[in-house]
């Protein structure tokens, strides 16, 4: 079987130092050194969503149970699918935006009404419902009803029994898996439908991390009655995690504080970055000590940046990092 990995995790990024540089030790802080509450109102949650519940109200069932005032999720899942599901925190809520345009995974079962030959079902799958699709959203969605442009990344048949079918699909943020399944079904002229679902891959967000809304409220009873904070720093995430995917420019410790009160980034103050950063590629704007500070669309590539002395580098959209955090006086 083929390994599954969306178009970003294919990619090894190398970093590249414009001019090496150190960080003062008394400003900020390396993410996994935050404090507790820190982490607790600016952080994220990998949620593994139980079927029943909306999306909506996962997020708000971790507000209360952390007693926080703001969350956000990382793209809604039908009631009926259960898997990941970040949750972001406080004041890392607008951190999901870059998850919601992220690929995804699903892993599901689909039910032929008709039973079909595998060979078939798997050469219609390749030539017609991988790379670039069109799809209508179904009828009971949030959007208006167009034909869209959707990237498979992959769909593969995992296991074959009768008319049930285990698959695996890698695609593009706002693909429905359900019209998905359909679509094939009216395809091979038998009709399918979905019989469960289970999101497996959230942009950098995978199984690996998942934790139940009960343990989270297990997590967050040891550390306020117990004073154990151990398991709660285990189920809260850095926000950085949100951002793994993401290519990065780390700037000089002079240079944080403007960002934050949101000015743009100019070549000056720019100490590394990665590779094979694209004209208006999503860039995460770093710390020294690989904290977030803002988000931001590239203007120039990477060669162009290392090549410049002077100009402007990332326009500045979201600051994440209040200011004042590394005012040098």
């Amino acid at each position: 079987m083929t390994e599954h990995l969306l178009p970003f995790e294919k990619i090894k990024r190398k970093i590249l130092v414009k001019k090496e540089a150190k960080t003062n030790e008394k400003l900020g802080c390396k993410p996994e050194e935050r404090t507790t509450e820190e982490i607790i109102n600016y952080g994220v949650v990998n949620v593994n969503k139980c079927q029943g519940p909306t999306s909506h109200q996962v997020s708000d069932y971790v507000q209360k149970i952390l007693n926080i005032n703001k969350s956000g999720h990382s793209g809604t899942l039908d009631p009926h699918v259960h898997g990941v599901l970040p949750v972001a925190l406080g004041r890392a809520t607008r951190i999901v935006q870059t998850l919601l345009k992220s690929g995804k995974e699903y892993i599901g079962i689909m039910h032929l009404h008709k039973d079909v030959g595998e060979t078939k079902l798997k050469e219609t799958i390749k030539n017609n419902f991988t790379g670039k699709i069109k799809q209508i959203p179904p009828i009971k969605s949030a959007v208006r009803r167009i034909k869209r442009e959707r990237e498979i990344y992959y769909f593969d048949i995992l296991e074959k029994q009768d008319n049930d079918v285990l698959f695996v699909v890698g695609c593009e943020a706002g693909t429905y898996i359900r019209k998905l399944i359909h679509d094939l079904g009216q395809k091979l002229k038998i009709g399918a439908h979905m019989q469960e679902l289970r999101r497996t891959k959230a942009g950098p967000f995978n199984e690996d991390t998942l934790f139940t809304l009960q343990d989270l409220t297990d997590a967050y009873h040891f550390y306020k009655k117990e004073s154990n904070d151990k398991f709660l720093r285990k189920v809260i995430q850095p926000t950085e995690n949100a951002i793994k995917h993401l290519p990065k420019i780390w700037v000089f410790d002079t240079t944080v504080d403007t960002l934050c009160h949101g000015a743009d980034l100019n070549i000056p103050g720019i100490s590394k970055l990665n590779d094979n950063i694209a004209q208006n590629d999503a860039v995460a704007i770093m710390t020294l000590k690989d904290e977030l500070i803002a988000l931001g669309k590239a203007t120039l590539n990477s060669e162009e940046i290392i090549r410049k002395d002077k100009g402007l580098a990332v326009k500045t959209d979201k600051v994440f990092m209040e200011p004042g955090v590394y005012k040098i006086v």
